[in-house]
């Protein structure tokens, strides 16, 4: 690395930790202006009113009526509220897999989309979506562009002879699965292993995650597939309700 580049790297870690110290300081304090950041930070008063300007453009404070000082802003509940609805989410879909998982004596999981990975709400890692039941719902109900992005253009990673590797194919299949609301593999990821799942919906209406029933195909065969997505499709609306999803 160049020195320009460490300098420049440098610069940027205390940018962010001066832009950290400002919502502290607010969170502190309530409200502040421009000099009281400043004397705070132990900067110019100019630096302050970029700091604050920065974040203000991505809502994490905003100006009082007066518009002479700073307070914390929206974004800073938003974020907040989107780490608290991850949480509620995993503690309340619990006892509604619970149940879920005795009803049609299956494994029962809740996975979220990350990048192109269905992971599971209590692991690491998760495999990637187009071979799972609860990856095929997350993508089906992601917007046009997102999920053909996702889905991208090239031959998609083939686990089994099973696996659905068309993109063409597999968009074919998500819009199945926003007509039918549920989603279901058939040995697409490991032979052996078949799987259905149901959208979960949050406060607005989007899917944020989705909930699946998986076993083994000589159990949970394709003849199971409407009987088990029933009650999967049961448990996801009452896990939506449960996170604050009040209905269409």
């Amino acid at each position: 690395m160049s020195e320009r580049s460490a300098a420049q790297d440098t610069a940027g870690v205390q940018s962010v930790d001066r832009a950290i110290t400002v919502l502290e300081i607010l969170a502190r304090r309530g409200e502040a202006g421009v000099t009281e950041v400043a004397g705070e930070l132990g900067v110019h008063k100019s630096t302050a009113f970029r700091l604050l300007a920065a974040l203000e453009a991505h809502g994490m404070v905003e100006q009082t009526a007066d518009r002479g000082k700073y307070r914390l802003g929206f974004g800073i509940i938003r974020l907040a509220g989107a780490t608290s609805a991850q949480l509620d989410l995993s503690r309340e879909s619990r006892p509604v897999c619970e149940r879920l998982a005795a009803e049609v004596g299956e494994t029962v999981n809740v996975a979220v989309l990350a990048d192109r990975a269905a992971v599971n709400i209590t692991q690491v890692r998760g495999p990637p979506a187009h071979a799972t039941s609860s990856g095929k719902v997350l993508l089906a109900f992601q917007p046009d562009d997102v999920r053909r992005r996702l889905v991208g253009t090239r031959p998609l990673t083939r686990f089994t002879p099973r696996t659905i590797v068309s993109p063409a194919a597999l968009l074919a299949q998500l819009d199945e699965v926003r007509r039918t609301g549920y989603g279901s593999t058939e040995e697409e990821l490991e032979i052996g292993l078949n799987a259905v799942a149901a959208p979960i919906r949050g406060y607005d209406s989007t899917v944020v995650a989705a909930v699946s029933a998986s076993g083994p195909s000589y159990r949970l065969d394709a003849d199971r597939f409407t009987e088990v997505a029933e009650a999967v499709k049961a448990g996801a609306a009452e896990i939506s309700a449960r996170i604050g999803y009040l209905g269409s």
